[in-house]
């Protein structure tokens, strides 16, 4: 395919509550999705390899290695290409998408290597009222990932997609800053704005206790496997936690509390993001 394209990358494990309408939203937008199941122990391998039948532009593979899912990119590196990472908790709005995607084909965002956005960090989602609430980003940390590919020459190393390891930048191009689509945007008109259901219970596996406590593969290290991983984390120096963190930790909350709850607890009209109903993991 010529031109500027939009590729989608999801990795995933044990998230069979929101997986299917993830992909559904960004589905439209994308020219590929590549989907890892990370050995789900929910409906989620179904549910994924269901939609792969139904959508002739999204691949799946089951894998143990987080990274597989960053190896897949390595054919559009240094091609005009844009690399949306996907979470099964992250629903983008699909009207928003299809606006920023037209923009990246047209070339808006070239300079950039990567874009930032509005993010509401929810711990409700109330489909029947068309209501979330949660912190929004900012003040809270972003999470979204898209990625200007033909700003590199390679991307090796990475644990999972778009996360580190080692980028080899063309001249004019760095990791930061970001472009903050934020910095001149609201909630209401940000393209790439997403609702990040972290506080919410994500597969049918969770009991309510787990909702905005479970690890991501990073913290449970599930991703790093054999003698090397055990060695370096047997080495690895108690982290320093700040005083925010130490108070969090005093709490017996979550880094993610720390980090997903800043400013005040807002409420939005989730209407743009939950669009048809979910049909394959119904």
């Amino acid at each position: 395919m010529g031109g500027v394209r939009v590729v989608g990358v999801v990795l995933v494990r044990d998230e069979d509550v929101y997986v299917e309408r993830a992909i559904r939203n960004v589905a439209d937008v994308c020219d590929r999705i590549h989907v890892v199941d990370h050995v789900s122990r929910d409906r989620t391998g179904e549910i994924v390899r269901a939609l792969a039948r139904e959508l002739d532009h999204l691949d799946v593979r089951r894998s143990r290695d987080a990274a597989a899912s960053h190896e897949l990119l390595g054919e559009y590196v240094g091609t005009p290409t844009w690399a949306l990472g996907v979470d099964g908790d992250e629903l983008f709005d699909p009207a928003g998408l299809a606006r920023l995607a037209a923009e990246l084909r047209a070339g808006t965002y070239d300079a950039a290597f990567k874009l930032k956005a509005h993010v509401l960090n929810c711990d409700e989602l109330d489909e029947e009222r068309g209501i979330a609430g949660g912190w929004l980003a900012p003040p809270s940390r972003p999470i979204t990932k898209l990625f200007n590919l033909g700003a590199l020459d390679s991307w090796t190393g990475s644990p999972e997609r778009l996360h580190g390891g080692t980028p080899v930048f063309r001249e004019g191009y760095a990791w930061d800053p970001a472009l903050d689509l934020a910095a001149t945007t609201t909630w209401e008109d940000d393209p790439l704005r997403c609702l990040h259901l972290c506080f919410l219970r994500r597969s049918s596996l969770d009991s309510p206790g787990d909702a905005g406590s479970r690890k991501n593969l990073t913290e449970t290290h599930a991703f790093r496997r054999g003698a090397v991983a055990t060695l370096t984390r047997a080495l690895r120096r108690p982290r320093r936690l700040s005083p925010a963190a130490a108070k969090v930790a005093e709490k017996g909350t979550t880094w993610k509390h720390e980090w997903y709850t800043r400013g005040p607890r807002v409420e939005v009209d989730a209407q743009p993001f939950l669009g048809a109903p979910a049909r394959v993991g119904a």
